[in-house]
């Protein structure tokens, strides 16, 4: 399925202001806001956070790799312009481990 298409069957988000991703200390290591631009990332991280109870780590990055579909080649093309999807490469190459943190408005 296309990226829109993943995104039409996940959860709303219009109850949170961002979400964190959070280190085993609790430190905020990315932050996703709900702004305009952020807005799909958001709804990704969002699912995964419900998915796989609120862990990232590699299985969670991979299913988040699917639902952004065709923006993956991209974010492969261009280091650096998709950074909530190079995030999720850097959990797979590097078996990280995050905590998601959804942000309540």
């Amino acid at each position: 399925m296309s990226f829109q298409a993943n995104l039409a069957q996940m959860p709303s988000i219009d109850h949170l202001s961002g979400l964190n991703v959070c280190d085993a200390a609790g430190n905020v290591v990315h932050h996703i806001p709900a702004a305009e631009g952020k807005l799909g990332s958001l709804k990704v991280y969002n699912a995964l956070a419900a998915e796989f109870n609120g862990e990232l780590n590699r299985y969670a990055a991979e299913q988040g790799l699917i639902w952004f579909n065709e923006h993956v080649l991209d974010a492969q093309k261009h280091a650096g312009k998709h950074p909530n999807i190079d995030l999720l490469f850097k959990v797979q190459d590097e078996n990280l481990t995050y905590t998601l943190q959804p942000v309540a408005k």
